[in-house]
């Protein structure tokens, strides 16, 4: 249940952007805002809340979808996306690149929403039995890093399976077909797997390591249009909270939007968490990690300090 001061905090978050003043020379014609046709995303889409926010200041809003965070981040590195959501390790591959991002909110996620599955009738029992087996994930997203922390987990190093790197819909088909023994995978491919293949959940995130998940925008956008990246926070605050008491009404949004089950969509938003926060200590500390995880493994070309390309937002200021 969400508490009374959570709902409070969201009108006052947007209240205070709206009141925030953003003078016409300062305001771009539109914003544009990457996701991942997944998440409450379909479901704000179709209430039109940041739309009607930002119109009175005649700035339009343009959703781009993509498939994972990786391509992305890249699109709000190369300034053809201003503003999107990912998670924890598309961030983390992006800065050791050179990417022009910043964390400006973080989603603090309860770890039920991504895990590695194998096939119903495999003899995959444990993450100690992933050891020489083709393990599917994508490269640089969230999953690779709960397929990292899932064999630090068990022992295993990176060289004692076989890599296999897919992008979601590649490697659906390699799951069905068998051609990958296991795949570490996130919703809504996750339950559409235990609902359409009877997959088997070897471990969630939770049975790992601390997941979230990330705004980012572009390094000059937010440098330049501060006020409107505290507004484009506080409008997906307010919608979070709304999320988390309107379940069926996100699932029906998301199953209208993308073609997928609405079973498997309810299961996953059943499972999920929306509330939009500032980075603070302790994510930091828990994205460091995952950056500390990929540079000692030498997945990413140098290490990375987090807390460098963090923007702080204060909610109510």
């Amino acid at each position: 249940m969400i508490a009374r001061r959570h709902i409070l905090i969201a009108a006052l978050l947007l209240a205070t952007a709206a009141a925030a003043p953003v003078r016409a020379a300062d305001k771009p014609a539109e914003i544009r805002i990457g996701t991942q046709k997944g998440g409450f995303f379909p479901a704000v889409r179709q209430r039109q809340t940041l739309e009607n926010a930002f119109k009175p200041l005649g700035i339009e809003i343009k959703w781009i979808d993509f498939q994972f965070g990786p391509p992305l981040l890249e699109a709000i590195n190369v300034g053809s996306v201003d503003f999107g959501f990912v998670g924890d390790t598309p961030p983390i591959f992006a800065q050791a690149g050179g990417a022009k991002i910043r964390y400006v909110a973080a989603v603090k996620s309860e770890g039920n929403t991504q895990a590695i599955v194998v096939p119903k009738d495999s003899p995959i029992k444990t993450l100690t039995d992933l050891k020489g087996k083709r393990v599917a994930f994508g490269k640089g997203s969230s999953a690779h890093n709960l397929l990292v922390a899932s064999l630090e987990k068990a022992g295993l190093s990176w060289s004692d399976i076989t890599p296999a790197p897919l992008a979601p819909a590649d490697a659906t088909a390699a799951f069905v077909k068998g051609s990958v023994d296991a795949w570490s995978i996130w919703d809504p491919y996750l339950a559409l797997a235990e609902l359409k293949e009877s997959a088997r959940v070897l471990a969630f995130d939770k049975d790992v390591h601390k997941p979230n998940a990330y705004y980012i925008a572009n390094t000059d956008f937010v440098e330049k249009y501060p006020s409107l990246v505290a507004k484009l926070n506080a409008s997906f605050a307010t919608e979070g909270v709304w999320a988390e008491t309107h379940h069926e009404e996100v699932a029906k949004a998301q199953s209208e939007a993308t073609g997928v089950d609405i079973e498997a969509v309810r299961r996953f938003v059943n499972r999920s968490t929306y509330s939009v926060v500032p980075l603070d200590a302790e994510v930091i500390k828990t994205q460091q990690a995952v950056a500390d995880r990929f540079a000692r493994l030498g997945l990413i070309p140098k290490p990375v300090n987090v807390s460098d390309i963090v923007w702080k937002w204060t909610p109510g200021s």
